[in-house]
């Protein structure tokens, strides 16, 4: 793959430029080449594709216990806010008197579901759908999280939870905006503003590590907005993975998605359920624990560590488990990942991963100390055009999915080629933006 220009990396703010759209707009390309490698993959197969089955842990419905194994509370996914039943429905009714209610282009004001059209599908999570969505009276679109929810106290706690971070977060940069909410009786819309692509679905995208410069700005981003939740609102995320930290078109980094985010009480986490297995910290696991949770926002930073890893290598470090009960068994009696020896990275980066993942929890450090870290410093102070260098990844990875048609074209029948070309990419030679 060739390299980025120089002048990618970083950039003056004296200097900033838009993006050229029509050659390095970041969610244009990014669902060009993926809605490509989708069609591309039923007729000759992905050459990358069991690689990439490997890079992060399966997830399991059902965990069962193996011979030699060691014995752990398994932490359920559903969610566990620390409230009480008249709390929720209090604080319930309380949200449900402002459904309806939307920014719109600026100005606060009651709109109709109907008037909300979908244009097509963003994501699918283990809470709902999110879809890019059309406000037809403004013309103004927002991405629109869709959960399906029934009358349970926890389904409402979770609506509680995501709603409540994401109102009082409305102007923080690093968060991502609530732009206002509809709630039914069977469905709950979230809308919030449109993102161009979640560093999980980047990294599947250029197929190659992220480059240090960018991870030093998702890292300011996220430890920022996790700082901010602690601080201003009291909440530990307790869901930190690629998934949840996203990038708009301008380069903005932003953390999303807090219905499972924990209350603290007195610095301290009161339920040890909801998270992601592959992301979650020891002492979220250890048995000592099973009864009497004691984490806290630590643990978050475990996660983060983890994501880091990830993303700089193209490789989830507990790759090849295949349950989530093995990965956990792993977290509790392994040393913790490193970033490999034989890659370049910085010292710097080196010593902020090697402290997010510090097995004892009490000896790794909060907030306060990451943020005096050198990387972090270092990471604030440097101009990184973080949009125009991955977006010029992306656009790569689509300039050399064009280079397989027109091989294709060259190896196989003329009129095989017009057949698929028909069938997977469109009815002329040109590959259809979806």
């Amino acid at each position: 793959m060739s390299t980025p220009p120089s002048n990618m990396l970083s950039r003056s703010s004296s200097s900033s430029k838009s993006i050229d759209n029509d050659h390095l707009d970041i969610s244009t390309l990014a669902t060009q080449i993926e809605h490509l490698e989708r069609r591309l993959t039923p007729i000759i197969g992905n050459p990358s594709q069991d690689s990439d089955v490997k890079k992060r842990p399966k997830p399991s419905g059902s965990l069962t216990m193996r011979k030699g194994a060691i014995n752990l509370p398994i932490s359920s996914t559903q969610p566990a806010v620390d409230l009480t039943s008249e709390e929720t429905r209090a604080k319930y009714q309380e949200i449900v008197q402002n459904s309806g209610l939307f920014y719109i282009n600026g100005e606060r004001q009651l709109i109709e579901q109907k008037d909300i059209v979908k244009i097509g599908l963003l994501g699918v999570g283990s809470c709902g759908e999110v879809f890019k969505m059309e406000h037809k009276p403004s013309k103004m679109t927002l991405a629109m999280k869709v959960m399906s929810r029934t009358v349970s106290d926890e389904d409402n706690k979770r609506i509680i939870m995501d709603l409540d971070v994401l109102d009082k977060s409305h102007n923080f940069p690093h968060i991502v905006r609530c732009i206002g909410y509809f709630i039914r009786q069977t469905e709950v819309w979230i809308g919030m503003e449109l993102m161009a692509c979640c560093f999980d679905k980047l990294l599947k995208l250029i197929k190659q590590p992220i480059p240090e410069s960018i991870l030093g700005k998702l890292t300011y981003s996220t430890v920022t907005a996790l700082n901010y939740l602690k601080e201003k609102q009291g909440v530990m995320h307790r869901d930190v993975k690629p998934s949840n930290i996203l990038i708009d078109e301008n380069g903005n980094i932003k953390l999303c998605d807090f219905g499972i985010s924990g209350v603290l009480v007195e610095s301290k986490a009161k339920s040890r359920k909801a998270g992601c297995a592959a992301y979650m910290a020891p002492e979220r696991i250890g048995p000592s624990v099973a009864d009497k949770p004691n984490y806290d926002i630590r643990a978050d930073i475990w996660s983060l560590g983890i994501a880091l890893i990830e993303l700089a290598t193209n490789a989830h470090p507990y790759a090849n488990c295949q349950t989530d009960f093995d990965v956990m068994s792993r977290i509790v009696t392994e040393e913790p990942p490193q970033l490999p020896a034989d890659l370049s990275f910085s010292d710097d980066f080196r010593s902020f991963v090697n402290n997010c993942l510090i097995k004892d929890y009490q000896q790794r450090p909060k907030y306060g100390p990451l943020m005096s870290h050198p990387f972090f410093v270092q990471s604030t102070e440097q101009p990184v055009d973080v949009a125009e260098c991955a977006a010029f990844f992306i656009q790569t990875r689509s300039e050399n999915a064009r280079c397989f048609i027109e091989t294709l074209s060259s190896t196989f029948s003329s009129e095989l080629v017009v057949r698929w070309k028909k069938q997977r990419v469109g009815h002329d030679s040109t590959i259809k933006i979806c």
